[in-house]
C-alpha cells in the first residue's frame, strides 16, 4: 500500500499532534522532503509530513521487516525503536521521527542475543509478529539485562502474538537476558 499524497492534514490528524516536521520543504508533488535517519544510513524522503512512518520504511524504502498489522497501533506488529524507545510505526508520523535515531529489525542485522535465541527457542510459529515482539523485547534489555518474568510480560503487553507464542517468547527474553550478562 503506498502513502496517501492526496489529503491535507486535518484537525486532530498525527501531524497536528506531534507539531509537524521541523524542517520541511515542499517539494512538486505536495509533500516535504524529510531527511530520517535509520539503521545508521540517512534516507531523504518525499512525503507529506503526517505520512506514518510504517509506509515510508515498507513502501518508500522497501525495508519489509517492519510489519503492517492493525494500523491503530495496537498489535505491537510494526514496533521500531526511535531514540531508542519502542514506538508504533503506523501511529508515528514522519514528522515526528525526522531528526531522531531510527532502528528497524532490520538494523539489528541478525546479530542481537534476542534473535540468536529466538532461534535457539524456536519461538517463531507464523512469525508474522516476530520482529515488532523482537523490537520491544529489545527496548527492555537495552534497559535492563535482568527482568522478571513479570517485567517481561508488562513491557511486552500490547505486543499480539496470534499464535500465542508467548510463552517462547518470554523463555527466549529470559535466554537473551543471561546471554548479555554473560551467564
Amino acid at each position: 500500500m503506498a502513502a496517501r499524497t492526496d489529503r491535507q492534514p486535518k484537525s486532530g490528524d498525527v501531524a497536528e499532534m506531534t507539531g509537524g516536521n521541523p524542517r520541511p520543504k515542499k517539494t512538486a508533488n505536495g509533500g516535504s522532503m524529510t531527511t530520517l535517519h535509520i539503521n545508521g544510513h540517512d534516507h531523504s524522503v518525499d512525503v507529506p509530513s503526517d505520512t506514518p512512518l510504517l509506509w515510508v520504511i515498507r513502501e518508500h524504502l522497501q525495508m519489509t521487516g517492519t510489519k503492517f498489522g492493525c494500523g491503530a497501533g495496537l498489535c505491537g506488529a510494526c514496533t521500531v525503536h526511535l531514540d531508542g524507545e519502542a514506538v508504533r510505526s503506523c501511529q508515528t508520523a514522519v514528522s515526528h521521527a525526522a531528526g531522531k535515531k531510527i532502528t528497524t529489525i532490520e538494523g539489528l542485522k541478525g546479530e542481537h542475543p534476542l534473535q540468536r535465541a529466538w532461534i535457539a527457542e524456536q519461538v517463531p510459529q507464523c512469525g508474522y509478529c516476530q520482529s515488532g515482539q523482537i523490537m520491544q523485547a529489545a527496548s527492555l534489555l537495552a534497559k535492563n539485562t535482568d527482568p522478571s518474568k513479570s517485567e517481561i510480560v508488562a513491557h511486552m503487553d500490547g505486543n499480539l502474538c496470534r499464535c500465542m507464542s508467548y510463552v517462547r517468547i518470554q523463555r527466549a527474553i529470559l535466554r537473551a537476558a543471561a546471554d548479555m550478562r554473560g551467564v
